[in-house]
């Protein structure tokens, strides 16, 4: 699959449109443009057994959050706080996202 661009990165704080856990708000920690999917923090989260290893010395059962589509999350602007879809815009010769509800440039 070839790179795609996504609308948010990886620091922004979005808000889940569907699932689980719908409407939760969290805040990215990586996202992988070329599987589509990003990992929410405190989102979409499973529970794994694992053996003892040398990573988890004591095994069990660990709790942690597993990549989810893109298209199922929207940008939360942090000027009027609310979810929104982002345009683009050159601001001083950069390109900068600006929020469609409020007009306010994110970054």
């Amino acid at each position: 699959m070839s790179l795609v661009k996504l609308h948010v990165k990886k620091g922004d704080t979005v808000q889940v449109l569907a699932g689980k856990d719908k409407g939760k708000q969290g805040k990215i920690i990586s996202a992988a443009p070329s599987a589509g999917k990003v990992i929410v923090e405190g989102v979409n989260k499973v529970k794994r057994h694992s053996k003892p290893s040398l990573k988890v010395p004591q095994g069990g059962i660990i709790t942690k959050e597993m990549p989810m589509p893109v298209c199922k999350v929207q940008l939360v602007c942090p000027a009027c706080n609310k979810p929104t879809r982002t345009g683009h815009k050159v601001v001083n010769g950069k390109n900068s996202r600006f929020c469609k509800k409020c007009g306010e440039v994110i970054e």
